[in-house]
């Protein structure tokens, strides 16, 4: 991974991933002071240093044959696979929002960085990309060694369960930027598309079937509410739900859909995909719907989860408003002609997804919602 700044190249490294740290600082002299250090200021170069060493064999698993050698600290080369005869380059970059502090309150640190991954390859998946390749930009006030290597062990984890290679990185140290325990994430992802293969919803029409995966959990949206009950009704998350620590429940790192969906697109025309992320069901369905036709659902078609029944009733949520802030145990969907259907989820179930129908296109007209769930 490159942690782009001033540390120069790391010798005798596996070629393929370079990481170095962002050590930029300035500081004035006079002939009376003391000499002072970038470890007096804060930042600790050594830490950054161990912190290359512990990441580089995760890092190395991720690796993809496209992926060149002889990288400098400057940037990553990863070459086009030859497979591709007209390839379209398809780009996303996403966070993992206030999950992260759920994880600094439980102290668990090696799965966030699966759900880093998810939400960038997931929203590439949609227009029908493999993802390809995968950066990070890890942030803190004070580097701790430990707690970055194992965020870093589970993004490289996440890339892993895409197929997609961990080339780059920066691990920026701030002092006074954050506070003390504290780190923020970003992540960019990479991938590619035949051109006259991009899914971008256009064919959708009238009497197409929707179909829904399954997500893990609450993914990575809406934990500002989930936050929000939990203080609010002062829940222990070390207590039971469903023969599991809460805590653990709510801190399920988002499902990654990249290798069963790119298996099924292999096998079957695929005419939309909608990532389920912020704004839910009701807000992501129609980003991918032409305006003269919606989407109905049906409420029976699938089994809410329990934790979003639970959250629903510790905070008095209204139903419009769960919708649109949680999956509620939709993942993704995608949107097949009808004759494919039965295929699709068989293919999607013996893949070990959850794979149901869950609704219908049909023609809208006037004012319609372009997403009803009924």
């Amino acid at each position: 991974m490159f942690i782009y700044g001033k540390i120069t190249a790391i010798k005798n490294s596996t070629p393929v991933t370079v990481r170095e740290s962002n050590l930029t600082s300035s500081t004035s002299e006079s002939p009376n002071s003391a000499q002072l250090s970038y470890r007096d200021a804060g930042v600790d170069i050594d830490a950054g240093d161990r912190l290359i060493q512990n990441i580089k064999p995760h890092a190395k698993r991720t690796m993809r044959p496209e992926v060149l050698t002889g990288i400098g600290g400057f940037g990553a080369l990863f070459e086009i696979s030859k497979k591709y005869q007209n390839p379209v380059l398809v780009s996303g970059t996403d966070g993992v929002g206030t999950k992260l502090k759920l994880a600094f309150q439980l102290n668990k640190h090696d799965s966030i960085g699966i759900d880093l991954v998810a939400m960038s390859v997931n929203d590439i998946l949609v227009l029908g990309a493999e993802p390809l390749f995968f950066l990070d930009y890890f942030a803190c006030g004070q580097l701790n060694v430990d707690t970055a290597t194992a965020v870093v062990s589970g993004i490289a984890a996440g890339c892993e369960q895409a197929g997609c290679a961990l080339i780059g990185g920066e691990t920026a140290e701030m002092p006074g930027m954050y506070p003390s325990g504290e780190y923020d994430l970003a992540g960019f992802a990479v991938g590619a598309v035949e051109k006259n293969q991009i899914i971008d919803g256009s064919s959708v029409q009238a009497g197409d079937v929707v179909i829904g995966l399954a997500s893990s959990g609450a993914h990575s949206n809406g934990y500002s509410l989930i936050r929000k009950i939990i203080d609010s009704k002062q829940i222990d998350l070390a207590s039971d739900f469903h023969g599991k620590p809460l805590g653990e429940v709510i801190l399920t790192p988002t499902r990654i859909y990249a290798k069963p969906l790119l298996a099924l697109m292999r096998q079957l025309p695929v005419k939309g995909l909608a990532h389920i992320t912020g704004g839910g069901l009701v807000e992501n369905l129609p980003r991918i719907l032409p305006n003269s036709v919606m989407a109905v659902l049906q409420k029976e078609a699938w089994d809410i989860p329990p934790l979003f029944s639970w959250l629903q009733q510790q905070g008095n949520v209204p139903d419009d408003e769960m919708y649109r802030v949680f999956n509620c145990g939709i993942g993704m969907t995608l949107i097949v002609a009808p004759e494919h259907a039965n295929e699709a989820i068989k293919l999607l179930n013996d893949l070990d997804e959850t794979a149901f129908q869950m609704g219908q296109v049909r023609s809208r007209s006037g004012d319609e919602s372009p997403t009803v769930i009924v």
